[in-house]
């Protein structure tokens, strides 16, 4: 059994998923497979009950996620909220199914950081990627709403094979406006990435010029812009900590009030993911199963057990070791030590060197797996 402390730390973070609900229908959502309707969403006192027990955990910061956060029309109330409990709120959005007066709105309810999430900086590309017609002018606006209030702005590129030859592009974008931070965010194949893994997978030669980009941006931007930037993990040769090591820095809280360690957990079978409906956040932080699971490094087969990095990367994506090799509980194929790494490296290899990338298969809530063409 897994040895873990009765009394673990507090987690630094909520990613609080008010809703999966979302205007864009991206090819690599990270929502779940199966997605909790509008009906089963917490309410907004289940919610403000919520923000509180995470401040009494003693968690610092809360996301204000989805699908589409600004979707919920209590939005300003939760933001409200999360200030009178002393946290930092951070709005994780599209940007594209808010007003300027609504945005206001939620910066006088306390907002501290707007994120926004970019598909492309070609208008073209970025309105095919996310399935949303006109989308790029509603997040340019977006962006200077934020700079106008004086909120701090990270820009979130999600990158892979059909936008990353301009990432050197998506970087002199988030400069332009005014943002603080970029995070470049690699797809992560699972979940729903997993139906579009042969359209997204970029090349290793993709990948090598636009981390040359990155690190000469690094260098001329120095003091003026942050970027965030991991290789992916099917090029990788270590793992990265998923989530910060599983059940130790963050948890995830669904729509329907479920508590996760990390926001994919659920495509794992046989955890049983406890809810904030039933029982408060602080026991479930500490003495919940799914947390449990894969807390520590007790849990952990050969060759991770008596690795010098086990207490560094944490062993790795659970759900990336289940996806690749039926296992949830087996060594991150990202990692080189793995009996799976060169597999997991010759379906990148594959899927990238494709003639033609396959059309996407669109995310959408009432019919997941229909192609739209």
């Amino acid at each position: 059994m897994n040895q873990i402390s009765p009394r673990p730390e507090p987690p630094l973070a909520a990613l609080l998923e008010l809703t999966h609900r979302c205007p864009l229908q991206c090819p690599y959502c990270s929502n779940p497979l199966e997605m909790d309707r509008a009906r089963d969403e917490l309410s907004t006192e289940e919610w403000l009950r919520v923000i509180r027990e995470a401040a009494a955990l003693g968690i610092l910061q809360v996301h204000f996620s989805g699908g589409e956060p600004t979707v919920r029309r209590d939005l300003e109330a939760l933001v409200r909220g999360a200030r009178d409990a002393g946290l930092y709120s951070n709005l994780i959005t599209s940007g594209v199914a808010i007003d300027r007066d609504r945005f206001h709105g939620l910066v006088e309810a306390g907002l501290d950081h707007a994120q926004l999430s970019i598909q492309d900086t070609d208008p073209q590309s970025a309105d095919r990627i996310g399935h949303y017609p006109g989308a790029q002018p509603k997040k340019l606006a977006f962006a200077g709403w934020v700079r106008e209030e004086g909120l701090a702005l990270t820009l979130n590129a999600v990158v892979h094979r059909q936008n990353l030859d301009r990432l050197g592009e998506m970087i002199e974008l988030a400069v332009e406006l005014g943002a603080a931070r970029i995070e470049v965010a690699h797809v992560q194949y699972y979940g729903w990435a997993l139906h579009n893994r042969d359209a997204l997978m970029p090349s290793r030669e993709q990948l090598d010029a636009a981390s040359a980009v990155v690190e000469a941006a690094r260098e001329r931007l120095h003091g003026a812009l942050v970027i965030d930037y991991v290789v992916p993990d099917y090029y990788a040769r270590r793992p990265k900590a998923c989530m910060g090591g599983w059940g130790r820095r963050f948890l995830n809280i669904t729509p329907a009030g479920k508590v996760l360690p990390c926001h994919a957990a659920e495509t794992i079978p046989g955890l049983g993911f406890e809810s904030v409906r039933d029982k408060p956040l602080a026991q479930i932080w500490a003495a919940s199963d799914a947390f449990q699971r894969f807390r520590g490094t007790a849990w952990m087969p050969e060759p991770c057990r008596s690795c010098s990095q086990r207490e560094v990367d944490w062993g790795g994506c659970r759900c990336q070791a289940l996806a690749l090799t039926g296992q949830a509980d087996a060594t991150d194929p990202a990692c080189v030590l793995s009996p799976f790494h060169d597999t997991m490296l010759g379906l990148a290899e594959t899927a990238a060197h494709s003639e033609a990338p396959p059309e996407f298969v669109y995310r959408r809530m009432r019919s997941p797996v229909e192609p739209v063409r």
